[in-house]
């Protein structure tokens, strides 16, 4: 009782906020005059002060911070271009880049990334960058880009990785590669090289050069001291130390010239002399190099100079070294040097990114025109760094000045556009509403119209309530209706009114998370709690957010069901472990320690029963819970973190789900299992060839089932052909290996897949079989497929309804069994899994062959726009353009296939339709 009165003080702070229990008269709704930030949707509660709030029910102890409200919700102003025509934008996208020069290609996939980062599709985003990245020319944007694949990837968090390996990867993310100027378009998917190098031995120790008198026919007086030099030796390093030696002044008949006035030092000019000998620098102390620049600059030596450049350039090896030969660089010009530093110190972000020294360098107008000279300040340097400051803190003062250095650097219309749209977003995030009006207003000047949403929100926030909604209304007559336009009007709009635009929001955009929530608080302020949890489990089902996992946590907590409240928290606290709840007064350890109390806690035994249990049921938020309850009894455990990164995969959370592989990587205790985290890291990335790698390391250490299982994911995961028979024996030993059923059970149903590929269907019974007896239900799929194949549908369809009967509210289950149905059984079904997941293509695909059938061409085609309009799919883009080729609007067949071609350029199915319908 001791512990859960100390929590409970600790939850109480300076404001304690009370929750009618259920079956008291009502929610608290006492009103607030705070206003929520726009990073996420914020839940306020009342701020009245109660000195019994934590002496009622559980629920008034476990909400302190009151119930949200839904006069305190509103939705973020999203920080990317937004165009109003997407797919039209996309397919002048992609005629740009056919037509343009080479020198152009990599900014026009920047321009892409930054329209299809709207999309939320991780790796659609990082092949933009790679794009861009294959395509650079100059020094500089290979420098910045590689540095931002690198920060995709989030290496910083790997322990042991230096900013500056290469770890013998594709040439295109080797730090040494991105030095060198120029494209070769035959060299940029090769293996870097630079694992295969030798280090080359260099005497430690500066040869001392004897120099014979007779050599020496003049000398350089510094200070009192005499530097013998050979004056042909010296002249040839530049032309005005030519003309100094050998022309008309004074110096050419001397023997003796007074060098005290260059501001070389005595060991510097030895240095001038000995390089006059030798052509080398590496034999000097970095200070003596640092001289030699200087003096290379002072009389043109350009030899000399370029090899002080890459030389120094050489020794960066830290984010101190960066910062303080960064300085020389610019000073002295050395554009190789300030490209080593930069590419270091853009490597170590975000870690670099806490350091003044760093900021300074690139935050003030008179750093960017300093970067400016030395050719490395531009549009895409600025752009990756305020992407990093805005995901580190977008209200910071950093965050603002990069943006304003972005804005600075944007020449075109869709950079000027983009850079005032986010700091539009950071000035409103900060509460400066009248600069932020000005920077959306701009932006939608600059043909941005999402920014008028940016400007509408801020006119609401100055008390201009009318006038945000005459803007929006304005926005939705003037262009096609878009489901953010009836999002945006619905905050400014009150009654039925408000539900209606929410309502049409949804229909037009399903994936909108604000829409729901804002249904199921209401549904809670009227004390139909049960109807909340529904509501806000709409869009859980497909789209696990951290926002709606807290909301439910709320309602569960609200009818003291403490056990659901648990689950989705811990799975909260999975996704994302820096999360704070209740308007982020509480962290998460907090509220899961207390939840805790409530929940009866079993011991880790216990917990492998819960997960087998779960992951029987295809609960896989369930089964996220469960894994971190574990983690909590075995922090240290990386095969935990490594289910919880399959379950993050499954659930379609990519950033997530390499986050905790990483964390399994870094906590392997074994080189093996290292190596298999390692393999399926690169995996992730598309480096095929080394992940397989990986897996073999793995295997000649030690044989273990993840690692042959890892190898025969890769191989099965492209075109199999010759190839099966291998993976079948590499998936039977991953079998014979110790591991637990839950990955026996996931390799048996890969190994049945395979078996039925091959025309092997009695071996695939036997395989699905087993790993039913285990638990994996999935295998039920399986076992529908094979009576399918043996035209037993009315058994496939059983089969499936025996999964359905496990896992009623899986989208995909659905979908499948309407393949083993005709009629009006089909479409109920995948009515269902368009309901349960509106994200699913293939129901939309399917309703619009069937409506081309039936020659209702104009039906079919407004099936598959629906889903374009919230999900641009390759495939559906490529069916449409299908659709319309087949009716002899070539046109709108052309525009699909550009715009599909944007997403895939190699894409063959959609090359040879767009050449047929350019050919008519």
């Amino acid at each position: 009782m001791l512990g859960l009165k100390k929590l409970i003080e600790r939850f109480k702070g300076t404001q304690v906020h009370a929750l009618n229990p259920p079956g008291s008269n009502g929610v608290n709704t006492t009103g607030s005059s705070s206003t929520p930030g726009n990073c996420r949707v914020k839940f306020k509660g009342s701020k009245q002060k109660s000195s019994k709030a934590c002496s009622g029910s559980g629920a008034e102890t476990l909400i302190p911070f009151g119930f949200p409200r839904t006069d305190h919700l509103e939705p973020s102003i999203e920080p990317h271009l937004k165009p109003i025509q997407l797919i039209e934008t996309l397919a002048d996208l992609f005629r740009r880049s056919e037509a343009c020069l080479e020198s152009e290609k990599s900014l026009i996939y920047i321009e892409q990334y930054s329209i299809l980062s709207s999309l939320g599709d991780p790796k659609l985003l990082k092949r933009c960058l790679r794009a861009a990245r294959q395509h650079a020319l100059d020094v500089h944007s290979k420098v910045v880009l590689s540095a931002w694949l690198r920060y995709e990837r989030r290496e910083d968090e790997l322990e042991g990785v230096s900013p500056m390996d290469c770890s013998s990867r594709f040439i295109l993310e080797c730090p040494k590669a991105t030095l060198v100027y120029g494209y070769d378009p035959n060299s940029i998917y090769d293996n870097c090289k630079c694992y295969q190098e030798c280090a080359k031995s260099t005497d430690s120790h500066i040869s001392k050069v004897k120099t014979l008198e007779e050599d020496s026919d003049v000398s350089f007086c510094v200070g009192n001291e005499e530097i013998d030099c050979i004056r042909f030796k010296i002249a040839a390093l530049s032309r005005p130390l030519k003309a100094m030696l050998y022309g008309s002044f004074k110096e050419s008949k001397s023997c003796k010239i007074d060098f005290s006035h260059t501001g070389i030092s005595v060991e510097g000019m030895r240095a001038v002399d000995l390089y006059s000998r030798t052509r080398r620098v590496d034999l000097f102390h970095p200070e003596v190099v640092l001289e030699l620049l200087s003096f290379a600059n002072r009389f043109c030596c350009e030899e000399m100079k370029s090899d002080c450049d890459i030389h120094l350039a050489s020794l960066v090896s830290c984010i101190e070294d960066a910062l303080i030969l960064i300085e020389y660089g610019l000073e002295e010009r050395a554009n190789f040097l300030v490209a080593s530093c930069l590419q270091l110190l853009l490597r170590e972000l975000p870690t670099s990114l806490y350091n003044p020294k760093m900021m300074k360098m690139f935050c003030s107008f008179e750093a960017k025109e300093r970067l400016a000279s030395a050719g490395h300040a531009s549009f895409i340097l600025y752009y990756f760094l305020s992407q990093v400051s805005t995901e580190v803190n977008t209200v910071s003062n950093v965050t603002v000045m990069l943006l304003e250095r972005l804005r600075e650097c944007a020449a075109q219309k869709w950079q000027k556009a983009l850079a005032l749209h986010q700091l539009g977003c950071v000035l409103l995030e900060r509460q400066e509403y009248t600069s932020a009006q000005c920077c959306f207003e701009a932006a939608a000047e600059a043909s941005h119209v999402y920014s008028l949403a940016g400007n509408a929100r801020c006119r609401f926030k100055q008390g201009q309530r009318y006038s945000a909604y005459k803007l929006m209304s304005s926005v939705i007559s003037e262009y096609k209706a878009v489901g953010w336009m009836y999002q945006e009007r619905s905050l400014y709009n009150v009654g039925k009114d408000k539900i209606d635009d929410l309502n049409t929001a949804t229909e037009l955009d399903p994936t909108l998370v604000f829409p729901y929530k804002y249904r199921a608080v209401l549904k809670a302020e009227e004390k139909q709690t049960t109807a909340a949890i529904l509501e806000i489990d709409r869009i859980i089902g497909f789209k696990l957010e951290p926002d709606c996992l807290e909301l439910r946590a709320w309602f569960f907590i609200a009818i003291e069901d403490y056990g659901s409240a648990l689950r989705d928290v811990q799975a909260l606290f999975t996704l994302d472990p820096n999360y704070r709840m209740f308007d982020e007064h509480v962290s998460g350890d907090n509220l899961i320690e207390f939840l805790s109390l409530k929940v009866e806690q079993g011991s880790q035994a216990d917990c492998w029963m819960q997960l087998y249990d779960r992951w029987s049921c295809l609960d896989d938020i369930g089964s996220l819970a469960v894994i971190h309850q574990m983690l909590v009894n075995d922090p240290g455990k990386s095969l935990l973190r490594f289910r919880q990164f399959l379950l993050l995969l499954r659930l379609n959370c990519q950033k997530a789900a390499m986050r905790c592989l990483r964390l399994a990587r870094n906590l392997s205790s074994s080189e093996h299992k290292k190596l298999v985290y390692e393999g399926w890291i690169l995996h992730d990335t598309g480096h095929r060839e080394e992940a397989i790698a990986r897996a073999d390391e793995s295997i000649s250490i030690q044989r273990s089932f993840e690692a042959f299982f890892l190898k025969a994911y890769i191989l099965a995961d492209t075109s199999l052909g010759p190839e099966s028979s291998y993976v079948i024996q590499l998936l039977e030993e991953a079998i014979r290996c110790p591991s637990d059923g839950l990955r026996k059970g996931q390799a048996l149903n890969n190994l049945g897949s395979i078996y039925v590929d091959c025309g092997k269907l009695d071996e695939a019974t036997n395989c699905y079989m087993n790993a039913l007896e285990i638990k994996h239900t999935r295998a039920h799929q399986g076992l529908a497929r094979i009576h399918f194949l043996r035209n037993k549908r009315k058994a496939a369809y059983d089969e499936m309804s025996k999964l359905i009967e496990k896992a009623c509210s899986n989208a995909s289950i659905y979908e499948k069994r309407s393949e083993y149905c005709d009629g009006s059984m089909a479409k109920n079904d995948l009515n269902m899994a368009t309901r349960l997941d509106p994200l699913r293509t293939y129901p939309y695909r399917y309703r619009a062959a069937v409506l081309m059938d039936e020659q209702k061409d104009s039906e079919a085609i407004k099936e598959v726009s629906k889903a374009i309009a919230f999900k641009p799919d390759l495939q559906m883009l490529h069916l449409r353009a299908a659709f319309y080729e087949s009716i002899g609007d070539l046109k709108s067949a052309v525009c699909d296939c550009e715009a599909a071609l944007c997403l895939e350029p190699n894409h063959i199915d959609t090359l040879d339709l767009y050449n047929k319908a350019r050919g008519k």
